[in-house]
């Protein structure tokens, strides 16, 4: 069988002790012998610290919590949630998404020290420590190429078992930690330069420091692509060393054919940061394995998928020819070889078309020459998808159009999904329990059995039971709020909620403004009927990204005067969720009666958020964007409060600038 291999910068896990008892089916047994001890599961649960790997939905839909039911790739049908031989590479970062502290209104960022106190669900694999190499020059010899003179970073995997959910599958979460070669360099410490020392140990160990160092500088900017390429290194190299031990292979690379490998290995990358595998594979097979260059890029196309996650210009990485030159010598010749080969396959096909070659370059000429790694993707894999139908229509037909005109079979969508064991199962049990009274426990592992409710939409009894539920996680979680962030609030109210990212395109600011604007009406009219509300906003701003600072802390400017208006009371209120986690979305998306989903039309690529709310029964308001499109097709638009521009009319509006 194929072996499916998930590469990703990041992972945003959450918490794992619950989940993993949910899909083992022990929930229960834990819960008794917990009880039995004198502790209770909840307060243990709680402990945990959140695995904060990633930055948003990239790194959800990259955790293997969140992989089971609905895949974002050609290749993936389940990878962790249905049995089968999958295994997730990443990088196992000391710090992981910042910690948020509101101060004085304002976002503060705190290191997550998420590893103070240890990780209990990892275990190092130093027997499959492998070397990684920076800079150096290239030879190139009779014998082939050679990459040499080079600065070696060790990689150390640490494993940490997935199991599916009741199939008696596990499959592995594999991360690896930059170490240093040597601790120390004896001869500068004998002589005194302490420093001096540890130096090189430091900056070794800083590629798996930090998700997302600042890249604002040139430092910053070189790390970021050490970690892209340090990640795909070891996995290459440990993708390779299993084939070779398994009877397909053989350790001598005389003896290998790989021939087979595309049938044995699929490899994901989860967007363009580990869109180096597709150099480094090439330079393994042609300089390492002998392989001949056309078999090789033949080899390299069938085995690597890419997964395109934006539409946002900006968000598609371009990296410096110069940094290349310095950081990754050889990768940098095999990127203009290839680049070479296409734009000469280009021209034939469209001839004295220069702009179109222009345009479907891998090298951007300009005042400094880059790299674009999505088109790097796009024309060293052999299936490239959208991860919804609107955006993927996107992709075919603005993002990579000509590329598309090219290979259109290449293309394909595959809208992304969430669990129903995480996001049902786990964090509103009380809603499970009343939907499998009514139509069996098979929703758990199949959502479309679901449309089964449809029998009991006029059963008063299964409609009490549903809102009781409701009403329930309302009080939890209006008691969550008194306990953790002093706030109080009427959990008879309606809970609006909007928890992601801080955006300009996700327009948080909207949502602000239509507070002010709820606000204005109270104060206009206060002995007018109002349905209360408590308006939830949640989400980081990047480090670096001033405007989205700025509308969190006008966010929290509008909820103190609001909230702290006696002419308004209970009526309406403006809370900002500080610190938005995993753990955290467990909490509020049970106990949310609206979900706001309203970015501007054609710039979400498809969102999970707005399936999670959906799930556990929450109503949508938005825009005809992302996932939201598929789901107002599925539950009926009318069961949906969809407003404002279609992507068409704001696409008329850019061209009219």
């Amino acid at each position: 069988p194929q072996r499916i291999y998930y590469l990703s910068l990041e992972f945003y896990m959450g918490r794992t002790l619950q989940n993993t008892m949910v899909n083992l089916g022990l929930q229960n047994a834990c819960d008794e012998a917990i009880y039995q001890l004198g502790l209770d599961l909840e307060e243990l649960e709680e402990i945990e610290e959140d695995a904060g790997l990633g930055n948003g939905g990239l790194g959800r839909l990259a955790a293997p919590c969140s992989v089971p039911m609905f895949c974002p790739s050609s290749l993936l049908p389940g990878l962790y949630g249905h049995a089968g031989a999958g295994s997730g590479y990443g990088i196992r970062y000391e710090f992981g998404i910042f910690n948020q502290k509101i101060v004085d209104g304002w976002q503060v960022e705190e290191a997550d020290d998420w590893l103070r106190y240890g990780n209990p669900w990892e275990k190092a694999r130093p027997e499959y420590m492998l070397p990684v190499h920076f800079y150096g020059r290239v030879q190139h010899t009779p014998d082939g190429v050679q990459w040499v003179d080079t600065q070696v970073v060790l990689a150390m995997p640490y494993d940490t078992p997935v199991p599916g959910y009741k199939n008696n599958t596990v499959n592995t979460m594999r991360l690896w930690s930059a170490k240093a070669p040597n601790d120390f360099n004896l001869q500068e410490f004998n002589v005194g330069d302490y420093i001096e020392a540890v130096l090189d140990r430091n900056l070794a160990e800083n590629i798996s420091r930090v998700l997302y160092p600042n890249d604002n500088f040139f430092e910053g900017k070189e790390l970021r692509l050490k970690q892209e390429y340090f990640v795909v290194a070891a996995t290459l190299q440990d993708i390779i060393r299993r084939f070779k031990s398994s009877k397909f292979g053989c350790r001598d690379p005389v003896r290998t054919c790989f021939e087979t490998f595309p049938d044995k290995v699929a490899i994901q990358l989860n967007d363009t940061h580990p869109a180096l595998s597709i150099p480094e594979l090439m330079r393994i097979l042609v300089d390492v394995e002998k392989v001949d260059w056309d078999r090789a890029w033949e080899i390299t196309k069938r085995t690597c998928a890419y997964t395109n996650h934006t539409v946002l210009p900006e968000a598609l990485e371009r990296w410096p020819v110069s940094m290349f030159e310095k950081l990754l010598p050889r990768h940098l010749e095999i990127i203009y070889a290839l680049n070479q080969m296409h734009l000469d396959r280009v021209a034939a096909l469209y001839p004295g078309d220069i702009d179109r070659l222009r345009r479907m370059s891998v090298i951007e000429e300009g005042d400094c020459k880059r790299i674009n790694m999505a088109h790097l993707c796009v024309i060293g894999s052999h299936a490239v998808n959208g991860v919804a139908r609107i955006h993927s229509d996107i992709v075919r037909h603005s993002v990579f159009k000509d590329f598309y005109e090219l290979e259109p079979e290449k293309f394909q969508n595959k809208t992304n999904g969430i669990t129903p064991r995480r996001w049902l199962l786990l964090c509103n049990p009380g809603l499970a329990d009343v939907i499998a009274e009514k139509i069996g426990e098979g929703f758990i592992t199949d959502l479309s059995q679901l449309k089964k409710l449809l029998d009991f939409i006029n059963n008063e009894t299964f409609i009490r039971d549903v809102a009781k539920v409701k009403q329930e996680n309302k009080l939890k979680f209006a008691a969550y709020l008194e306990e953790q962030y002093k706030v109080k609030i009427n959990p008879s109210s309606m809970f609006d909620v909007q928890v992601k990212r801080i955006h300009e395109y996700k327009r948080q600011l909207l949502n602000c403004l239509h507070a002010i604007t709820l606000y204005n009406r109270i104060r206009s009219d206060p002995s007018k009927s109002f349905v209360p509300r408590t308006i939830m906003i949640g989400g980081k701003a990047a480090p670096g990204y001033h405007m989205a600072k700025m509308i969190i802390k006008l966010i929290t400017s509008v909820g103190e005067v609001i909230n702290n208006d006696p002419y308004v009371g209970d009526k309406l209120k403006v809370i900002f969720l500080e610190n938005y986690r995993v753990s955290l979305a467990e909490k509020v998306i049970p106990a949310a009666d609206l979900s706001q989903q309203i970015s501007t039309a054609g710039t979400e690529a498809s969102g999970t958020g707005n399936m999670k709310f959906m799930v556990n029964g929450a109503l949508t308001i938005g825009t005809m964007d992302g996932a939201n499109v598929e789901m107002a097709e599925e539950a009926g638009e009318e069961n949906l409060f969809i407003f404002g521009m279609r992507v068409e009319d704001v696409e008329a509006l850019d061209r009219q600038g």
